[in-house]
């Protein structure tokens, strides 16, 4: 992702981990703060000015873990790690959205050829 950034023509200027989004855990009940993976403002097709907030995630980490037979340590983590990447990503979108930014999650799908 770094160097595709640094390799854009219409990425103007970009940071990793740099913004800080407050969100509320339903697992721990407290506020917590989310630092999405980068932030880039690029050039869109017109030439405007566009900022995104992109995270980039395994695919498995994106998509609601299935229930198995037996209820084991590992659904019961991927079911925790899934409701918090939720709530993380819930928060960013209505950040982004209060900013006219977009909020952008990509995975091994959208990367790798």
């Amino acid at each position: 992702m770094c160097r595709y950034f640094d390799e854009n023509k219409n990425i103007i200027k970009w940071g990793s981990e740099e913004l800080s989004i407050p969100y509320y855990s339903s697992t721990d009940k407290k506020m917590h703060k989310y630092y999405p993976d980068f932030i880039i403002e690029k050039l869109d097709k017109y030439g405007n000015d566009k900022v995104s907030i992109i995270e980039v995630k395994p695919k498995k980490q994106t998509i609601s873990p299935k229930k198995p037979k037996r209820q084991t340590k590992s659904y019961i983590n991927e079911c925790i790690r899934y409701t918090i990447n939720q709530e993380k990503w819930d928060a960013a979108e209505i950040f982004c959205k209060n900013r006219k930014w977009d909020f952008i999650i990509l995975t091994e799908d959208d990367i790798l050829p």
